[in-house]
């Protein structure tokens, strides 16, 4: 990656675990090159992906382009009875609730070293 006349940005994707194969594969069919790390989250504590990719700022576009198509969202059933919510009650009901999709933060590079 050629920073020397081209804005870079951090980008960072998080996906539910069961769409991270895909948006993987897409990655690397594209040329970008990424490290991905296994996480969690909080309110339903199921497993996720966060994608880190530096990417130059003409490629935003193919790189925003690769997790929709690849991270969907859907209706999942919950049931929290055992999860206290943030005031510490329980829900003592399944409800639904959007799961998938992606959330992504894109940071600005200043600079780029490799050792």
């Amino acid at each position: 990656m050629d920073t020397r006349n081209e804005k870079i940005k951090l980008f960072f994707g998080v996906v539910q675990s069961a769409d991270a194969e895909g948006v993987a594969e897409t990655l690397v069919e594209q040329g970008f090159r990424f490290t991905r790390v296994e996480t969690a989250g909080g309110f339903l504590r199921e497993g996720n992906v966060t994608f880190m990719v530096g990417v130059e700022e003409r490629r935003l576009g193919d790189l925003l382009g690769s997790f929709r198509r690849n991270a969907t969202t859907r209706v999942q059933m919950a049931n929290q009875t055992q999860q206290p919510d943030i005031q510490g009650a329980a829900f003592p009901f399944p409800f639904e609730i959007q799961v998938g999709g992606a959330t992504v933060l894109m940071l600005d590079v200043d600079r780029v070293e490799s050792f």
